[in-house]
């Protein structure tokens, strides 16, 4: 390893080890979703097409929809994924019921955090549907809200790290992927 480098490390160590800052334990893991801070759901319903599913999806810059039924009830959620590996030939005039997942996985915005973590890392899902008692669509979290969080929470130690810890020095001002 470059002398720098270790040296820079051994900085970094040594301001760091009188201060201590929080930490992802039992109690952080057990703050409701609504910690979060999750976007309002965008909604389409059973008979909204692919396109008219892109489109929002494109407008508000977003990875997914809801689906709802007439009673406003969730039924289902598309996410860029299922148009990616779902839809073979564009055609986005169809009707969105075959392309979307029904009967997602839901939570609730007052359950912990730690089950929204689960559902991700055990599902492989990017978002999770937020509803209420009745199965109305609240919000959605998604795995952007969960860094986004624990960026908030550690800020000396997300956003003081170099982007590229092997080139410690090289970099004038804070980068960004």
């Amino acid at each position: 390893m470059d002398e720098r480098i270790e040296e820079e490390l051994a900085i970094l160590t040594e301001r760091t080890a009188d201060a201590p800052g929080p930490v992802v334990d039992k109690h952080t893991l057990e703050q409701p979703i609504a910690l979060l801070e999750p976007r309002a759901p965008l909604c389409v319903s059973e008979a909204a097409t692919l396109a008219d599913a892109v489109a929002i999806m494109r407008e508000h810059r977003i990875g997914c929809v809801l689906v709802v039924d007439a009673a406003g009830y969730l039924v289902g959620i598309f996410t860029e994924r299922d148009l990616l590996l779902r839809l073979e030939d564009g055609d986005l005039s169809r009707g969105i019921q075959p392309y979307m997942t029904a009967e997602p996985e839901t939570l609730r915005a007052a359950d912990p955090i730690a089950f929204a973590l689960n559902l991700m890392s055990v599902g492989g899902f990017r978002h999770v549907p937020l509803v209420d008692d009745e199965g109305r669509p609240g919000g959605v979290v998604s795995v952007k809200d969960v860094v986004h969080y624990l960026a908030e929470t550690f800020p000396q130690d997300v956003l003081t790290v170099p982007p590229d810890p092997r080139r410690v020095g090289q970099w004038q001002s804070r980068d960004g992927a």
